[in-house]
């Protein structure tokens, strides 16, 4: 019976499943999920994408007081825990925003019959700073469940999951990072009326779309080239430990080399980076090399902190290089043309010169596109291991 009573003072526990909101800037409240795990000085918390797992780096419990820190985004979650509420604050450089979260309590089964809309749709009317006119809606339904993602030509926007409710499906994505609201109503003429974080959009069939003579999304392997591809492709910087490397080094004479732009910033540099690790594990002892060239802000140049974080979370083995700030990329990237999007891939066969660019890289939210562009990328490194070692006997 002394079991039944918790000793005066106890500590509330928080391990398990919880639901909450991020109230961004702009006030529009985000509904996620985050499990939490151990307590006092050993507290992890993870966030998600789809099925995906984004954990803290380290954290602490200590007397209703909740610290979660996620190194390689360089973000933290702030909090109070009381009486099985969570309040508080999570700090990006981006993206922060109030933390509201109770434990999680499953949604009573909807016999709702909610309308079809799985598939492919095609986005008309964006608005795209890289000049894009069009963006991919991938939906995956069942019944009034859905998750989906709005795929751009640099990525896309992470698993946005929810459901269908009051006519409309209601959708959200919070990793930690692009936090996004997405409002999804079916109209009578066939089409989807979105609204994404506040911006109205219109979603057709791409059959429909080429019916109205609307423009294609960007193809990421047309959207970037180089001016000369006769000539190879040159980079000269600094690796975390200062010492310059470029690509008439050795170590990449002869070899196949991705040239990856990226940032430890960039969401879909995350997205890109754990089958780039998997890609060099698999063809590195064939000839392989996979070169990050990477551009931050001003502040973590100075002490690249969630860069060697990103390094360690991620297991990268292959080269990591200081391209400089973010702002410098183009100037640095002088031989590229029309580079506008983190990442962009640039694929050298053995004589150093650039064989083809790959713009952005998709989710695993993006479905059957996110698995293309995986096979898209290991056929393209097999030619080019296969075709310069028979050229070369």
């Amino acid at each position: 019976a002394l079991l039944a009573f918790a000793p005066a003072g106890m500590a509330e526990s928080i391990a398990g499943r919880w639901q909450g909101t991020f109230t961004t800037s702009s006030k529009l409240e985000i509904p996620f999920r985050i499990d939490f795990q151990g307590d006092g000085t050993n507290v992890k918390g993870t966030l998600f994408n789809g099925e995906e797992k984004f954990t803290s780096t380290s954290g602490r419990l200590e007397n209703g007081s909740l610290l979660l820190n996620w190194d390689y985004y360089a973000s933290k979650l702030e909090g109070t825990l009381k009486d099985g509420v969570l309040d508080g604050q999570y700090t990006h450089r981006r993206d922060s925003g109030a933390v509201h979260a109770k434990r999680f309590t499953p949604s009573p089964v909807s016999n709702v019959k909610a309308p079809s809309i799985g598939g492919l749709w095609e986005l008309d009317g964006v608005a795209s700073s890289k000049g894009e006119s069009a963006w991919r809606f991938i939906v995956h339904q069942s019944g009034a469940e859905v998750s989906a993602t709005i795929l751009r030509v640099d990525g896309d926007t992470g698993t946005l999951s929810g459901a269908y409710k009051d006519g409309k499906f209601v959708l959200s994505h919070f990793s930690g990072v692009r936090p996004s609201l997405l409002e999804v109503t079916p109209a009578a003429n066939g089409t989807l009326q979105l609204v994404l974080n506040g911006k109205p959009m219109t979603a057709l069939r791409p059959a429909e779309a080429r019916a109205k003579g609307l423009p294609e999304p960007d193809d990421p392997l047309r959207h970037t080239g180089v001016k000369d591809p006769s000539e190879p492709f040159h980079f000269s910087f600094p690796d975390l430990n200062g010492r310059v490397v470029s690509e008439s080094d050795a170590r990449f004479r002869g070899k196949v080399v991705l040239v990856e732009i990226t940032g430890s910033w960039c969401p879909n540099c995350h997205d890109e980076t754990p089958f780039l690790v998997e890609l060099y594990r698999k063809y590195h002892g064939q000839g392989l090399e996979i070169v990050a060239l990477d551009f931050e802000e001003a502040e973590q140049l100075k002490d690249p902190a969630r860069l060697r974080a990103f390094i360690k979370n991620y297991g990268i083995e292959y080269t990591v290089l200081l391209g400089g700030e973010t702002g410098e990329a183009k100037d640095k990237l002088a031989q590229a043309v029309h580079w506008d999007a983190w990442p962009t891939t640039f694929f050298l066969g053995r004589d150093g010169r650039v064989n083809k660019v790959h713009t952005g890289f998709p989710s695993s939210a993006s479905g059957e596109l996110f698995t293309e562009a995986k096979e898209e990328f290991t056929a393209s490194v097999g030619r080019l291991l296969a075709e310069t070692t028979r050229s070369s006997r």
